[in-house]
């Protein structure tokens, strides 16, 4: 099974260049959120930690934003608590498709959080900063507080950008990334069976 990593800024289109893949992904936001809508247990874990804030189950966002808003320090306390199960989640997603040629990990926090292995393939997505500016803006909820928090979470651009063996530029087109992503995963495939 070949393990891809999408790396990127907060806005650069990850997800997007993920679903291109045709293939299973793992998308930490989504399965974030359904921890948030679904775990119990990490709602009174959470509710322990920080109960001026968790109110009620399931988790809503603007109380997590406003936990985060309130003191930095709290993203810590959230992550320690939400990264263990989204970990959890990865492994049974990995063991559940470990049949697949291809599987893509959408996760944010990827090499932070050392979840990436020695033989996985990383792709470090690349978008002008006023393009990424016009997609996080489109975002639900939307907070520049928090943007703010998670970008400092996030490991040195440059550092991610040289861990990576290829660079897709996504200023383009649908149809043109949509083309660009054909051909990348072909190559991908072309140079494991040839190593």
């Amino acid at each position: 099974m070949i393990r891809i990593g999408i790396l990127g800024s907060i806005g650069s289109g990850k997800s997007f260049i993920s679903k291109l893949f045709n293939c299973p992904v793992f998308n930490a936001d989504k399965e974030v959120n359904y921890v948030y809508k679904n775990n119990k247990n990490c709602f009174i874990k959470l509710k322990k930690k920080l109960p001026k804030f968790i109110k009620s189950f399931p988790i809503r966002k603007p109380e997590l934003i406003n936990a985060i808003s309130s003191n930095r320090k709290n993203l810590k306390i959230i992550s320690s608590i939400v990264h263990p199960i989204v970990r959890k989640r990865m492994i049974e997603f990995l063991d559940k498709k470990r049949n697949s040629k291809i599987v893509v990990l959408d996760i944010p926090l990827l090499i932070e959080n050392k979840l990436n292995k020695k033989g996985d393939i990383l792709i470090f997505v690349k978008a002008n900063n006023s393009k990424i500016l016009e997609r996080i803006k489109k975002r639900k909820n939307f907070n520049k507080e928090i943007l703010i928090s998670l970008k400092r979470n996030q490991t040195k651009l440059l550092r991610k950008r040289k861990l990576a063996k290829y660079v897709v530029d996504n200023n383009f087109s649908v149809n043109i990334m949509k083309r660009k992503i054909k051909i990348l995963k072909k190559r991908i495939l072309n140079e494991r069976s040839y190593s």
